[in-house]
């Protein structure tokens, strides 16, 4: 568990890559911690904020987020409930407070087409 990063992962750096490409390369903050859930990407003038889940840890439905661990299975499956219940109470708190929100699975940054269009789509 040690070895799993909250910051600076792959997924996030694929993100930030497409985001310099797309010309915002100075206009957002990291991880800002003022803000319910932590988003990954923050553009506070445009009031956007972006979040990228890994696909097992946030319960995403796809290949690699469905598989269940077959080793203290109970207890995984309560930590990614409690995962997912946490994001939608944030991207709630967010929206509420007039913030747009988009969340990008780790699963989305593998086709660079498709996440630059994606993000170039909210950051407009």
């Amino acid at each position: 568990m040690r070895a799993v990063k909250s910051r600076d992962t792959a997924p996030e750096l694929k993100v930030r890559a497409a985001v310099r490409e797309l010309g915002y390369a100075r206009r957002y903050r990291l991880n800002a911690t003022s803000l319910p859930g932590k988003p990954d990407l923050v553009f506070g003038a445009m009031r956007k904020a972006i979040f990228v889940h890994g696909c097992f840890w946030h319960g995403h439905t796809c290949k690699r987020g469905a598989r269940q661990p077959k080793d203290n299975a109970a207890y995984w499956r309560a930590k990614i409930n409690r995962n997912m219940a946490r994001d939608g109470a944030a991207l709630k708190a967010l929206r509420d407070d007039d913030w747009s929100t988009l969340v990008i699975w780790e699963c989305e940054t593998r086709n660079d087409a498709a996440l630059a269009r994606k993000l170039a789509k909210f950051l407009r």
